[in-house]
């Protein structure tokens, strides 16, 4: 059986606004995730140096460049959300 920890603890995830409980996830599964989101940073650090933009910002050179990092971002996130269900 999965160890769940109650939304109200500490240790829950704090930018998760829809589970209550969470799961201790595995060495194998926080590496995972800490894998994919560092491949994220690494693409949208490349989208900034591909429009000559601020890494440390949020503004992009183009509408284009602002979509792939939206969807990158969305991307992150539903892998990270596939790893710790």
């Amino acid at each position: 059986m999965k160890t769940k920890i109650v939304s109200t603890s500490d240790q829950r995830t704090a930018n998760n606004a829809v589970r209550h409980a969470y799961r201790t996830l595995s060495d194998t599964e926080k590496a995972q995730m800490q894998e994919v989101k560092d491949m994220g940073a690494a693409f949208i650090a490349k989208l900034h140096e591909i429009g000559g933009t601020d890494t440390g910002g949020d503004r992009f050179a183009s509408r284009d460049l602002s979509l792939a990092n939206t969807h990158a971002e969305d991307a992150v996130m539903r892998a990270v959300r596939h790893i710790t269900a």
